[in-house]
């Protein structure tokens, strides 16, 4: 069954040390000593992956759920993690498992699982995709990889909902198998990043430029929490930014729900969420929607005319009527993976 295996993406440097190039940390590991993720471990100048199909969850979502509006809406997608991440945000949603190896001790759980049992899986359950999620799944890439290439034998799609901190050379190493991504861009702020994820912004920009230029497609979430990012200036600045991509990628602004270290910090407000709905579409860009508020900005309008195409409630989606990735009513085509 699955175990430890010797991790992908690293150099030694010389006097038994590593140093890992899986993400923009591009930690400098003693002997003994592991990364920010606390998952990958230098043993004798070798890196080892701790939690190779190591699963802590395994379940069957909605891939709205992840949440991807404009790829394969209204399909299934098993969801999968291992514990570990290298970011520590304090208002992590997930916490128990994300952090589990940082507030437990260097803690690894989770139940053997080979690459194949997982395709397998999929497929039983009528999934059109896997979804690498729940943690970050740059901590977990190889069994991502392993697991990835032989969905796409079978017919299946890959998704990483990721914090978006892998460097150019993990993603050349995805390109292939990953087919989309939404990606947490958490603020617009180097101070915040770095408060309050213990990491750094300008890293998170370049992977989704660099994803969008490699075919991989692509939406982007913003976690609105109050007193902190939600300034009308910081949210024009992401939709613009956004924006100097492509006016096509779809941002989700989603509501914040008081969690792990920032239990003090109120939720967010459904006003909040609609002026940073409307600052996104004020800018430019073609598809914003509200997150974590079912009954309101789920739908999919029309670009050029307007009517909604797409409707939904929560993770639900009850109406779909694009015609080969088109709206019928003016023929105009909606950026997606539709098929």
């Amino acid at each position: 069954m699955a175990a430890m295996r010797e991790a992908r993406l690293w150099e030694g440097i010389g006097e038994g040390r590593v140093r890992c190039l899986l993400c923009a940390h591009r930690c400098v590991i003693p002997p003994g000593g592991r990364g920010a993720c606390l998952v990958r471990e230098n043993r004798g100048g070798t890196l080892y992956s701790l939690v190779y199909g190591r699963l802590v969850s395994q379940a069957l979502d909605p891939v709205e759920k992840k949440p991807l509006f404009h790829f394969l809406p209204g399909t299934g997608t098993l969801s999968l993690a291992t514990v570990g991440c290298n970011f520590r945000c304090d208002f992590c949603q997930n916490y128990e498992i994300s952090q589990l190896p940082r507030d437990h001790g260097g803690r690894i759980v989770g139940e053997p699982v080979e690459p194949e049992e997982v395709v397998a899986a999929a497929k039983e359950t009528g999934a059109r995709s896997i979804s690498y999620t729940y943690t970050e799944p740059t901590v977990f890439f190889e069994f991502c990889q392993d697991v990835g290439r032989r969905a796409v034998q079978e017919g299946l799609r890959n998704i990483f909902v990721t914090n978006g901190y892998l460097t150019a050379e993990a993603l050349a190493e995805a390109r292939g198998w990953l087919h989309a991504a939404n990606v947490d861009l958490k603020s617009f702020s180097e101070e915040f990043y770095r408060r309050h994820c213990g990491a750094s912004l300008q890293p998170v920009l370049e992977t989704i430029g660099r994803l969008w230029e490699a075919g991989i497609w692509v939406e982007v979430t913003t976690l609105i929490i109050p007193g902190r990012n939600d300034s009308e200036t910081e949210l024009r600045w992401i939709a613009e930014f956004l924006l100097g991509i492509s006016p096509d990628i779809p941002w989700h602004v989603s509501r914040f729900v008081p969690a792990y270290k920032a239990w003090h910090l109120p939720p967010t407000s459904l006003a909040a969420l609609r002026r940073a709905r409307e600052i996104g579409l004020s800018v430019g860009l073609r598809y914003v929607y509200m997150g974590n508020v079912p009954g309101e900005g789920e739908d999919t309008l029309c670009p050029g005319c307007g009517r909604a195409l797409i409707r939904r409630h929560g993770f639900f989606v009850w109406q779909n009527d694009l015609v080969e990735g088109a709206c019928p009513h003016c023929g105009t085509a909606l950026a997606g993976v539709w098929r």
